[in-house]
């Protein structure tokens, strides 16, 4: 029986477009047995055609820089899209499935502002549009969340879901460097881009917690929804603290599931050392599930790189030829049926670590303890060090679960306060839930 051929346009052959080029060439022999039939690049869109042909050694794929060469090619049923952004990738994305394309991508981006959008488009059609690598990388979390989890209501999905950032904090906590110092080296060995703002600001893994939250609790949560916080006011001093304290500082990206609404933000937060995700180091990434059946559940692996993400959309590929071959298109698409509410961060609930410099004087404790009382702050561990700069006493404090909005306002009166020299460091502790 002549094997059937199923031909995809690939767009894009950077990083991950190279490594999907290389991760189809090497399942070619087991492909058929695996799927059923043979996927194959007919054709790529690229910038430089020189510079593409130096990568691609298959005679048989044609290399373009012109977009209609790869729309117009009726053999060609799958595109995927590794170019990135939400510019002409959308467009393309949205052509695409216009003409009756299955659609691959990558794209956190684009999935986290237009997700919802394209996924209608393709229910409309009747085509699978898939987007696994758009959250961690070679780490399996977008189809289980909506296919082996689907027997659970979700209540929370918290993780590491940017790798640069979880090796500057991990070099900054084994190594005692500083932010700068950490990031540097990150600079030098590839982890970090030349212009590192996305993922030291938290923006990278804001876009992975709207398409996680979406995934996990059927309602539709956009970036623009998500609160971020970044790294770079994070000290070598605060590490030690939380050490000293129980706790590791790790970049969270967290959606909760509440009576009152959905919570999905993005900032450093202090986590018990006892917690899987402590453990999480360097370049690594790792969701931590927790659902009323399944109760809690944690996925760990490469959160980025050419064949770990490359690993990811060759498996959405192999969805889509299974779907083709099968007659099933468009079986899951989009899961979001809910309309809930996005709680703003001011409403949200956390526990907060405090280290400042304060006078060192009697009764100045007692003084930040009335401002405390007065917005519902209480202290559940204080550590004061005398640092005999300026006459100044150095005071930490985690306290209790508060809201938000008042943790805010007490501190906007606390840096008003003539007993407090320096606010050095707030940050958030993260409840640990496990049962």
């Amino acid at each position: 029986m002549e094997t059937k051929i199923i031909k995809a346009g690939l767009l894009g052959l950077g990083t991950v477009g190279t490594g999907v080029y290389k991760v189809l060439k090497a399942q070619e022999s087991e492909m058929t047995a695996k799927i059923g039939c043979q996927v194959r690049i007919k054709k790529i869109l690229v910038r430089d055609i020189e510079k593409a042909s130096r990568k691609v050694t298959d005679p048989d794929i044609v290399i373009t820089d012109r977009w209609e060469d790869v729309i117009n090619d009726p053999e060609i049923s799958i595109i995927i899209e590794l170019i990135g952004g939400t510019g002409v990738a959308r467009r393309y994305i949205e052509e695409a499935l216009k003409a009756g394309r299955h659609v691959v991508t990558a794209n956190k981006d684009l999935v986290a502002q237009d997700g919802g959008m394209l996924l209608d488009l393709a229910k409309e059609k009747n085509l699978d549009f898939l987007f696994e690598a758009a959250v961690a990388g070679g780490i399996p979390i977008i189809r289980p969340l909506k296919q082996c989890l689907a027997g659970n209501h979700m209540a929370e999905v918290m993780g590491i879901v940017n790798g640069t950032t979880n090796f500057i904090l991990t070099r900054m906590t084994k190594d005692n460097m500083e932010f700068s110092e950490a990031l540097a080296l990150a600079t030098e060995l590839g982890y970090a881009e030349a212009d590192p703002t996305a993922d030291v600001e938290g923006l990278d893994a804001g876009r992975k917690v709207a398409i996680l939250a979406s995934a996990a609790f059927n309602s539709r949560v956009t970036f623009d929804d998500v609160y971020t916080e970044g790294i770079g006011s994070i000290s070598a001093k605060d590490i030690r603290y939380a050490r000293e304290m129980g706790y590791d500082i790790k970049l969270l990206g967290v959606a909760r599931n509440t009576e009152s609404g959905i919570e999905a933000y993005v900032c450093p937060m202090m986590i018990s050392s006892s917690h899987p995700l402590a453990s999480v180091n360097d370049s690594y990434n790792a969701v931590f599930v927790t659902g009323d059946a399944v109760q809690d559940v944690m996925f760990f692996g490469r959160g980025a790189g050419e064949l770990p993400t490359a690993s990811a959309v060759v498996g959405d590929v192999f969805d889509v030829a299974r779907n083709i071959l099968a007659d099933c298109c468009g079986r899951i698409g989009c899961t979001c049926y809910k309309q809930l509410p996005i709680k703003k961060m001011a409403d949200t609930r956390n526990r907060y670590f405090l280290r400042m410099k304060v006078e060192d004087r009697c009764g100045v404790l007692a003084e930040m303890m009335t401002l405390f009382t007065r917005y519902n702050v209480s202290i559940e561990q204080m550590i004061q060090k005398d640092t005999k700069i300026e006459d100044c006493a150095e005071v930490v404090i985690i306290t209790d679960e508060v809201r938000e909005g008042d943790f805010r306002t007490a501190m906007r009166e606390l840096a008003e306060s003539p007993s407090v020299r320096k606010i050095s460091s707030k940050l958030r502790v993260c409840a640990d839930t496990r049962r």
